[in-house]
């Protein structure tokens, strides 16, 4: 019993000395998606964060599949020692175990829940020629063309595929589901024609509305987006429903050190303080997560909250 109680004495204070010394190399941050889009985007200003109030470089790796779940298992995986992080959101690290059955994590068991960054509410663009100039119209087209209509998204389980299977639900559609790589890939897709419609947040969508090249016709969101105050929200035309902010945040793999967790937690949050951060994240159209909102529990509760909200909705409309 002593040799014991004396190993477990060692464990631990081998345990505490490296979270002291943490981090003591570099780090990485992985991306569950291609280059572009934005989730890399916030993933890239996150490893930016942690590179400068933490000492040590982080650096980003896309690792795209399966709407972001390879890289999610990825980094589940990982050991336990705040050198791998993911930047994952709603669909990855809540949701994911609706649309894959046989995920290989567990958003909550396998993670441990650094901070909050941003939401994104997402917009639907639909491709020029569709004859439709807002929500109602949409809804009254779509009902009326449902079997050729082509909802383009990420991959299963991604924000464009939750953001517009909310939509379909509430419109009482199933239109064909066409796989992209990544937002800007689907983007691409409904530019030159190939599908209708997208549900993507704001940032990915909104060069193209500026450019007059897609029609944006909602915002799914309880207040409307500053990059695009002129587009009504789903509530004001009638369908709040389809409402659709996710989340985007950090997370650690399971049994990651206490000591650990608090210093990453603390960097992102003085990283989210700084003006420059701020106005690069509000650039994108995100709502920056306000101090009352951050931290490994605030996280936990929000991913708990939304499970609990999404998944009856998103099981019943998911394709099978």
């Amino acid at each position: 019993m002593r040799k014991l109680l004396i190993a477990v004495a060692l464990v631990a204070f081998a345990g505490s000395a490296q979270a002291q010394n943490y981090p003591s190399r570099s780090g990485t941050v992985i991306v569950p998606f291609a280059a572009g889009g934005p989730a890399d985007i916030t993933g890239r200003i996150v490893a930016d964060i942690f590179s400068r109030h933490l000492g040590q470089q982080f650096v980003v790796e896309n690792v795209g599949g399966a709407g972001g779940t390879t890289g999610t298992t990825r980094a589940a995986r990982a050991p336990a020692d705040g050198y791998v992080l993911i930047s994952g959101h709603l669909g990855t690290n809540a949701l994911a175990p609706v649309f894959y059955p046989t995920l290989g994590y567990d958003p909550v068991k396998d993670f441990e829940p650094i901070g909050l960054v941003a939401s994104q509410p997402e917009v639907l663009a639909v491709r020029k020629e569709i004859p439709a100039n807002n929500l109602k119209e949409f809804v009254a087209y779509a009902k009326a063309n449902a079997a050729k209509l082509n909802m383009a998204h990420a991959g299963v389980g991604s924000v464009s595929y939750i953001g517009c299977l909310l939509l379909n639900a509430a419109i009482g559609i199933k239109p064909t589901l066409v796989p992209f790589s990544g937002t800007a890939p689907a983007l691409n897709a409904l530019l030159g024609g190939q599908v209708d419609y997208v549900c993507d947040p704001v940032l990915g969508p909104l060069p193209h509305v500026r450019a007059g090249t897609l029609k944006a016709l909602a915002v799914a969101a309880r207040k409307r987006s500053p990059m695009l105050p002129d587009i009504p929200t789903s509530a004001e035309q009638g369908l709040p429903q389809f409402e659709c902010a996710p989340f985007y945040a950090v997370f650690a793999p399971k049994g990651t050190p206490q000591p650990v967790v608090d210093k990453l937690a603390q960097a992102l949050n003085k990283g989210l303080d700084e003006e420059a951060v701020r106005t690069r994240l509000a650039s994108l159209g995100a709502e920056i997560a306000e101090p009352g909102q951050r931290g490994p529990k605030a996280l936990a509760a929000l991913v708990t909250s939304e499970i609990a909200r999404l998944t009856p909705v998103l099981k019943a409309a998911a394709a099978k």
